[in-house]
C-alpha cells in the first residue's frame, strides 16, 4: 500500500507541476511523451505495454497527442502493416518543459533523504523490480 500511496502522490505532484506550467496534459500523456523521448520511436502496442494501457486506450491518447501536434504516426521501416510513433519537434520541446516538472517532483519527494539514502532507495527499488519481473517472466 505504501508504494501505491507514494505513486499516487507522485502523479498528483507531476500533474500539478504540468498545470502550473500552463500545459493541458494528463499523467498518462506525460508518460507517453516521456517514453518516446527516452526510448525513441515504437509501435502503439509496444508503447501501450510500456505504460500499461490497453491498445484501445492507447489509440485514444495517441489521437489526442497527435491532434496537439506532439507526435506523429508513420510507417514502420521493416513492417509495412505496422505504424511507428515518433515525437515531433513540438513533442521534443514539450518534453524539455516536462523534464523540469518531473525533476522538481522527484527532488521534493527525496528532500528528506541523504545522498546515501537516495542511492539505497534506488538500489532497493531496482532489486524489488528485477525480482518481480524475474518472477513474472518465469
Amino acid at each position: 500500500m505504501l508504494i501505491y500511496f507514494v505513486r499516487t502522490e507522485m502523479v498528483r505532484g507531476i500533474e500539478a507541476e504540468i498545470a502550473a506550467n500552463g500545459l493541458s496534459l494528463r499523467f498518462i500523456q506525460f508518460l507517453i511523451i516521456k517514453h518516446l523521448a527516452m526510448f525513441g520511436a515504437m509501435t502503439a502496442t509496444e508503447l501501450a505495454r510500456a505504460v500499461e494501457l490497453s491498445v484501445g486506450a492507447m489509440t485514444r491518447q495517441l489521437d489526442q497527442l497527435e491532434g496537439k501536434g506532439y507526435l506523429r504516426r508513420g510507417r514502420h521501416e521493416q513492417d509495412r502493416r505496422a505504424m511507428r510513433i515518433r515525437l515531433t519537434e513540438d513533442g521534443h520541446a514539450l518534453w524539455q518543459q516536462l523534464t523540469g516538472c518531473n525533476e522538481r517532483v522527484l527532488e521534493a519527494a527525496q528532500l528528506p533523504l541523504s545522498d546515501i539514502e537516495r542511492e539505497r532507495l534506488h538500489d532497493y527499488l531496482s532489486r524489488v523490480l528485477r525480482a518481480l519481473r524475474d518472477k513474472n517472466n518465469s
